[in-house]
């Protein structure tokens, strides 16, 4: 198999004007010439084995994000948004991955644009629906700018992980929610337990907390967990927040709230002891339920953060959609990508988690581009907490390349060599080039269609 080549000029550049090192400097540093050092810096020649090991011995760049990054992500998010019939031709993939790799800011001011004009055609319409059905629009558009915040930071935040796990360590090994409740106590804030039916999970009385003693545990301890962090490390989470810049205060204070959901989740699963255990039980979801008194969608998207520089685990997609198939959290450390602009591909059996509940589902699945996957899905339904209140139902598909489904106690028993048990699943209709997909929906943008006289397969055109 052939070595992939990787082009990181940006990268290079980022690294060098970092470390205020002028090109002759920095190519001294790694041991070449500097005509190869701007070769590669203009991405006209890949970063060789010996740049990519002096770059992390020296400068602590992390060679698995060189080798991933972020071009691949908006090479995808590319081609999906310039599927939109609004644009006649297309480019192709290799054009594209030239694109993010010489110009990655060129690519997502593009995105940023392409998603401004989406939620304008998105507004227009429910403005029209408004009109005649008194209906409300309710997609804003700092969700989508906050999903990319953590999408393009590979869902690992650095300095808050850290802190959530020094917080979830100090006092050895307490359950979660009287880890919490000392805390609060210790900023000041008193804790009660009482009966609140299938009302919020607490209610807050100025420096006091009620508790819903009918809520949930696991959720009642990750919510005391989240306002451990907004207590007693606002500052942090306010100057991770100075860093993202985002451009709205809606965006922001979204983003708040995610920051602290993110130290709670690290703060019941500190990474180091998470990682072990998550080894030592094959990443078996219902042992680490139980070992960290966390819920089943807690833990998957608790396995989707591990990626610390020098102490990565298995690179696993995380995704969580509704009934009606919308993606309503996504996110991959894997080369597998997820619409943007739609649901998810119907082939996928996390939209079958909803006709099995309890059961989890496996599935051996294969990209366009050749990937293969070991998924597993299941549903993760949420009672209301009393009779007549609604049931929220969600299910949720966690997963990872092939190369590493043997550290899963879920890939036993499965052929993974056979190229035949694996199915062909897709991103978006719009710009999958699968021929004769029994559930595809409209036909991929930019190819030629032809309409045969006699219908003979499931659809009635076909494309080049």
């Amino acid at each position: 198999m052939a070595t992939q080549k990787i082009y990181a000029g940006v990268t290079l550049r980022e690294t060098r004007k970092r470390s205020r090192l002028t090109q002759r400097e920095f190519a001294q540093r790694l041991g070449i010439s500097l005509p190869y050092l701007s070769q590669m810096e203009n991405n006209h020649r890949p970063v060789s084995a010996g740049v990519l090991l002096r770059l992390a011995s020296e400068f602590s760049v992390d060679l698995g994000t060189m080798a991933m990054g972020d071009s691949e992500r908006m090479a995808v998010d590319l081609a999906e948004a310039l599927a939109d019939p609004l644009f006649d031709a297309p480019p192709g993939m290799s054009d594209l991955r030239l694109t993010v790799t010489n110009a990655p800011a060129f690519a997502r001011a593009f995105l940023d644009l392409y998603r401004a004009h989406r939620e304008g055609q998105e507004r227009l319409a429910a403005l029209d629906e408004a009109l005649g059905a008194g209906a409300q629009n309710a997609t804003p558009a700092p969700w989508e700018e906050v999903r990319d915040f953590f999408h393009y930071c590979d869902n690992y935040i650095d300095a808050v992980d850290r802190a959530a796990e020094r917080y979830g360590t100090a006092d050895g090994d307490m359950p979660p929610t009287a880890r919490a409740i000392r805390a609060l106590n210790r900023l000041g804030l008193s804790v009660e337990m009482a009966e609140l039916g299938g009302g919020p999970v607490f209610q807050r009385q100025g420096r006091r907390l009620i508790a819903n003693a009918a809520a949930n545990a696991e959720t009642l301890a990750f919510q005391l967990n989240h306002l451990v962090a907004l207590e007693a490390h606002g500052d942090l989470i306010d100057a991770t927040l100075e860093l993202a810049r985002f451009r709205s205060s809606s965006a922001r204070d979204i983003a708040r709230l995610g920051l602290a959901n993110y130290f709670a989740g690290a703060a019941m699963m500190p990474y180091s002891r998470f990682l072990a255990a998550a080894q030592a039980e094959r990443h078996d979801l219902e042992r680490l339920m139980h070992l960290f008194h966390a819920s089943l969608e807690q833990v998957a998207h608790r396995l989707s953060t591990m990626q610390r520089a020098g102490a990565k685990g298995v690179p696993f997609f995380f995704v969580r959609v509704d009934q009606a198939g919308t993606i309503t959290k996504r996110h991959s450390a894997t080369r597998l990508q997820f619409a943007r602009f739609g649901g998810a591909c119907p082939l996928w059996t996390v939209h079958q988690a909803f006709e099995t509940p309890t059961r989890f589902l496996r599935q051996l699945a294969e990209t366009p581009d050749g990937k293969r996957y070991l998924c597993l899905s299941r549903d993760v339904s949420k009672p209301g907490g009393a009779f007549g209140a609604p049931i929220r139902r969600f299910a949720i598909c966690l997963g990872c390349e092939i190369a590493h489904a043997g550290q899963l106690v879920y890939a036993d028993g499965l052929d993974l060599a056979n190229p035949e048990g694996f199915e062909p699943i897709g991103i978006s209709c719009r710009i999958c080039p699968r021929q004769n997909c029994h559930q595809r929906s409209v036909p991929p943008v930019g190819r030629p269609l032809r309409i045969p006289p006699d219908r003979a397969g499931p659809l009635p055109y076909a494309f080049e």
